[in-house]
């Protein structure tokens, strides 16, 4: 299994304004102790937000020449798979073995499918066809491909992804841990407990072994997190990011999203970890960006230290 890689979300304070003061930041977070970034991707999400995984992921890959990025989750079913390879192999030209790729189904915001011209009823069959397309298209070989969704026939895409992306997969469902099996490289959990992201990773490996997979596992949880001195005041923030992104009350995700001092954010996501989390995206909120940066890599500290 995959070596321990703790991640802080790509956001706003690295996309945005003046290069050499996104490039301080970026170099704050990596002094912090943090191994990759993650970014999230929608087209147009609730009120027409949105932010194109694939284009922040090479954008943050060119700030730093060592950085991993993880998309994730990347909205698949929205693409042709032919496009997203072609897309994977000029970002793995200049970020070679630095990019990850993480696939979800979405959903939180059914007309984001809609409009896209995907039925959100079976945006998940549509999802397991393009990553099916997807395996034979980045082995560098002539690929066809025939399903109700889309149709090629012998696409080249050159050249292959040297190493391979690795697929890891998100989604609670039971057709999302059998996704994982069959296709993924790992599973993306997110607001799930200690015990159940073992016993979905167990089914995982269990599905992938009867289907003679093997891959190097690197499984995965994503997480948001509140980080603050004052307890109080880093949960309000947790919570209000949390209701403007989803809006959804912060009550339905508190169970599963920690928030005050760098230690206790850190023994809550420990156990993650002893069940085989090696992948952490952490979105933090803090309201200090600078402390938050502090604070996170406190986190950092405390969570190597026991790996």
């Amino acid at each position: 299994m995959s070596a321990l890689s703790i991640g802080a979300i790509g956001g706003p304070m690295l996309l945005k304004g003046a290069l050499p003061l996104r490039k301080n930041r970026l170099d704050a977070l990596f002094k912090a102790g943090i191994d990759h970034l993650f970014i999230a991707d929608h087209i147009s999400f609730h009120n027409g937000l949105g932010m194109d995984g694939m284009v922040n992921a090479a954008t943050l890959a060119a700030m730093h020449p060592t950085m991993k990025v993880v998309i994730g989750v990347y909205l698949l079913a929205l693409r042709h798979p032919v496009t997203v390879a072609r897309q994977l192999s000029t970002l793995s030209l200049s970020a070679p073995g630095r990019i990850i790729l993480g696939v979800g189904v979405g959903g939180e915001d059914r007309h984001e499918m809609e409009v896209c011209g995907v039925n959100p009823a079976t945006r998940g069959l549509q999802t397991n066809h393009c990553l099916a397309a997807l395996s034979d298209l980045m082995s560098g070989q002539p690929s066809s491909y025939d399903c109700q969704y889309f149709s090629y026939n012998a696409a080249i895409i050159k050249p292959p992804p040297l190493p391979s992306v690795p697929i890891l997969i998100g989604g609670r469902s039971t057709a999302a841990i059998r996704r994982v099996a069959r296709y993924g490289d790992g599973w993306l959990a997110v607001w799930c407990s200690p015990q159940r992201f073992m016993d979905a990773t167990d089914q995982v490996m269990r599905e992938a072994a009867e289907l003679g997979r093997n891959p190097d596992w690197q499984h995965g949880l994503q997480v948001w997190v509140g980080l603050g001195k004052d307890v109080d005041r880093a949960r309000a923030c947790l919570a209000g990011e949390m209701e403007d992104m989803y809006r959804t009350p912060f009550a339905a995700f508190e169970k599963y999203s920690p928030f005050g001092s760098a230690e206790a954010v850190a023994e809550f996501l420990l156990p993650y970890m002893e069940k085989g989390a090696r992948v952490l995206n952490i979105k933090a909120c803090s309201v200090d960006e600078d402390e938050g940066i502090e604070l996170l890599g406190e986190v950092c500290r405390y969570l190597k230290r026991a790996h």
